[in-house]
Protein backbone atom coordinates (compact mmCIF):
# COMPACT_ATOMS: atom_id res chain seq x y z
CA UNK A 1 0.00 0.00 0.00
CA UNK A 2 1.83 3.68 -1.22
CA UNK A 3 1.74 6.39 0.78
CA UNK A 4 1.90 10.26 -0.17
CA UNK A 5 4.16 12.29 1.80
CA UNK A 6 4.32 16.13 1.48
CA UNK A 7 8.00 17.56 1.50
CA UNK A 8 9.51 20.98 1.89
CA UNK A 9 12.38 20.86 -0.69
CA UNK A 10 14.97 24.09 -0.09
CA UNK A 11 15.52 26.32 -2.99
CA UNK A 12 17.56 25.21 -5.91
CA UNK A 13 15.76 21.75 -5.96
CA UNK A 14 14.20 21.04 -8.93
CA UNK A 15 12.11 18.22 -10.55
CA UNK A 16 14.86 15.94 -11.64
CA UNK A 17 15.92 15.83 -7.69
CA UNK A 18 12.34 15.03 -7.11
CA UNK A 19 12.15 11.98 -9.44
CA UNK A 20 15.33 10.73 -7.88
CA UNK A 21 14.08 10.77 -4.49
CA UNK A 22 11.43 9.02 -5.49
CA UNK A 23 13.09 6.17 -6.99
CA UNK A 24 15.24 5.88 -4.59
CA UNK A 25 12.48 5.46 -2.11
CA UNK A 26 10.69 3.08 -4.49
CA UNK A 27 13.87 0.72 -5.08
CA UNK A 28 15.01 0.28 -1.98
CA UNK A 29 13.15 -0.78 1.95
CA UNK A 30 12.72 1.97 4.09
CA UNK A 31 14.59 1.16 6.61
CA UNK A 32 17.84 1.02 4.11
CA UNK A 33 16.54 4.52 3.13
CA UNK A 34 16.20 5.75 6.84
CA UNK A 35 19.48 4.67 8.20
CA UNK A 36 20.99 6.21 5.15
CA UNK A 37 19.36 9.50 5.76
CA UNK A 38 20.15 8.99 9.34
CA UNK A 39 24.07 8.53 8.27
CA UNK A 40 23.65 11.69 5.77
CA UNK A 41 22.38 14.31 8.70
CA UNK A 42 25.27 13.04 11.48
CA UNK A 43 27.59 13.67 8.33
CA UNK A 44 26.29 16.85 7.56
CA UNK A 45 25.93 18.30 11.50
CA UNK A 46 29.86 17.24 11.42
CA UNK A 47 30.70 19.03 8.03
CA UNK A 48 28.50 22.29 8.97
CA UNK A 49 30.23 22.38 12.50
CA UNK A 50 33.52 21.89 10.84
CA UNK A 51 34.25 19.15 13.14
CA UNK A 52 34.57 16.52 10.02
CA UNK A 53 37.84 15.23 8.65
CA UNK A 54 37.60 13.54 6.04
CA UNK A 55 40.86 11.81 4.80
CA UNK A 56 44.85 11.22 5.54
CA UNK A 57 44.39 15.04 6.83
CA UNK A 58 42.07 14.27 9.45
CA UNK A 59 43.94 10.71 10.52
CA UNK A 60 47.10 12.35 10.96
CA UNK A 61 46.10 15.09 12.92
CA UNK A 62 43.85 12.70 15.07
CA UNK A 63 46.76 10.92 16.04
CA UNK A 64 48.88 13.76 16.79
CA UNK A 65 46.58 16.44 18.17
CA UNK A 66 46.73 15.61 21.88
CA UNK A 67 50.66 14.10 22.04
CA UNK A 68 52.60 15.72 24.55
CA UNK A 69 56.27 16.51 23.15
CA UNK A 70 56.86 13.24 25.66
CA UNK A 71 54.77 11.02 24.22
CA UNK A 72 55.85 12.31 20.81
CA UNK A 73 59.46 11.30 21.71
CA UNK A 74 58.48 7.86 23.54
CA UNK A 75 56.39 6.91 19.90
CA UNK A 76 59.50 7.96 17.99
CA UNK A 77 61.87 5.91 19.88
CA UNK A 78 59.63 2.57 19.64
CA UNK A 79 58.45 3.70 16.16
CA UNK A 80 58.46 -0.06 14.87
CA UNK A 81 55.85 -0.75 17.35
CA UNK A 82 53.93 2.22 16.09
CA UNK A 83 54.18 0.89 12.79
CA UNK A 84 53.33 -2.19 13.33
CA UNK A 85 49.97 -0.40 15.80
CA UNK A 86 48.89 1.81 12.50
CA UNK A 87 49.14 -1.09 10.25
CA UNK A 88 47.00 -2.79 12.71
CA UNK A 89 44.73 -0.32 11.76
CA UNK A 90 44.53 0.04 8.55
CA UNK A 91 46.63 2.78 7.59
CA UNK A 92 48.56 3.04 4.08
CA UNK A 93 52.74 3.87 4.61
CA UNK A 94 51.95 7.46 3.32
CA UNK A 95 49.82 8.49 6.31
CA UNK A 96 52.27 6.72 8.67
CA UNK A 97 55.25 8.71 6.92
CA UNK A 98 52.99 12.13 7.75
CA UNK A 99 52.63 10.90 11.31
CA UNK A 100 56.27 10.63 12.14
CA UNK A 101 57.04 14.17 10.24
CA UNK A 102 54.10 15.44 12.74
CA UNK A 103 55.66 13.31 15.90
CA UNK A 104 59.22 15.31 15.03
CA UNK A 105 57.70 18.61 14.75
CA UNK A 106 55.67 17.79 17.96
CA UNK A 107 59.07 16.49 19.55
CA UNK A 108 60.97 19.74 19.03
Amino acid sequence: MARRITLNLPEGSGPQDVARLQEYVEQMPMDVVLSGLEFARARWRLQDSGALRVGRRGIVEGEVHAVTPEQARWRLDNWKIMIADYRRRGYSYPTICRIKKKLRERAG
